[in-house]
């Protein structure tokens, strides 16, 4: 009574095998920025035109996939939540009543 899950089931509920709604809502908000900066601010200089371009660079770098993981923003988030919650941990596990003298903090 082995069951095999295939490593790929959730390929099937993104978008292209890739990407995930909010992901392409984010790049294509990321691009539309950019669009609308290349068409305002005049392109005179190099940083100037870095600049510009950064949205649709920065939004394509969060959306950009990762092995082992989403994509980036998932590993920044990840990355995130570990770093700024409780570093130390508290054994709740199923043989804490077995043992007469825990401590109880």
């Amino acid at each position: 009574m082995d069951y095999l899950i295939p490593a790929n089931t959730k390929k099937g509920q993104l978008i292209l095998g890739i990407f995930r709604p909010m992901d392409l809502i984010l790049f294509g908000t990321g691009v539309l920025i950019t669009l609308i900066l290349l068409l305002i601010v005049p392109l005179q200089s190099t940083l100037l035109a870095v600049l510009v371009l950064s949205p649709a660079l920065i939004t394509g770098f969060l959306v950009l996939p990762v092995p082992n993981y989403h994509n980036m923003l998932t590993i920044i988030v990840e990355a995130w939540n570990f770093l700024s919650n409780r570093q130390k941990y508290v054994w709740k596990g199923w043989c804490v009543k077995d043992v007469k003298d825990t401590e109880q903090k």
